[in-house]
């Protein structure tokens, strides 16, 4: 598969699991969504059905969506797997596609922010870092600790792509089967259901940092901070984790 291939479905695969996965989060943030207060579950459940529909799209890429998948695949190698030389349009894709994501997520909702956002109690937090609303966008932990936060990322982003090796998927340049697609979508819900709490499981490089950028340059009113200090440990730690999955992977069951 040529890198444009690559790159042209990883960029429309990942837009569609952002803007299903950032949309559940925006329908349970926002006062004036029909889902508002829905809950964790419905969280859970939403970002299960983002990662389904976004790898059947980009099944013909393997349906990384991930930056943590594409190191864990790449490390695992055999034959047909994607190599070092693919990831350049692996991650662009991915990245690309987050932020489209994102901002589709704030034209579906455009009307939800600006009420919501200008609500008198919320727009108090103008000055919140992270901002009111940033759960939409992009994760922050329930406290504070740097080297619990990191540990969390590892752990999950580990699960998720020990399951993905396991199972074989992304790694036979024969694209995805929906099966397969199922799966994962199930693990992305258990790993939210039972390691969410924390962090917010980002378990994605480019989950987190596409739409983090976008919350930082979209015109919302009283939207707060960024929380750019926090911002590395869903980078680092879910890269930490996909390396770590394909080595456990690598000495256990290759």
């Amino acid at each position: 598969m040529s890198s444009s291939d690559i790159f042209i479905s990883e960029t429309i695969g990942t837009a569609v699991l952002i803007l299903l996965g950032g949309g559940v989060c925006a329908a349970v943030t926002l006062k004036r969504s029909k889902a508002f207060n829905a809950g964790w579950v419905a969280i859970a459940f939403g970002w299960g059905f983002a990662v389904l529909t976004g790898a059947y799209i980009a099944a013909k890429s393997g349906a990384h969506l991930n930056p943590a998948v594409t190191v864990g695949v790449v490390l695992k190698g055999g034959e047909g797997a994607p190599t070092w030389g693919d990831t350049p349009a692996y991650f662009g894709g991915e990245l690309l596609g987050a932020m489209i994501g994102a901002v589709l997520v704030w034209i579906a909702y455009y009307g939800h922010f600006k009420a919501h956002l200008n609500d008198p109690e919320v727009a108090e937090q103008k000055h919140a870092n992270p901002g009111p609303v940033h759960g939409v966008f992009f994760t922050s932990p329930a406290i504070r600790n740097p080297i619990q936060n990191l540990a969390t990322e590892v752990i999950a982003t580990v699960v998720l792509v020990l399951a993905i090796l396991t199972l074989g998927l992304s790694d036979n340049g024969k694209g995805v089967s929906w099966a397969g697609s199922l799966l994962v979508a199930l693990v992305v819900v258990g790993i939210g259901l039972s390691l969410g709490g924390p962090t917010g499981y980002a378990i994605n490089p480019v989950r987190d940092l596409g739409p983090r950028i976008v919350h930082a340059l979209l015109p919302l009113p009283n939207k707060g901070g960024s929380d750019w200090s926090y911002s590395w440990i869903p980078v680092v730690g879910p890269l930490l984790g996909g390396a770590i999955a394909a080595g456990i992977y690598n000495v256990a069951f290759a």
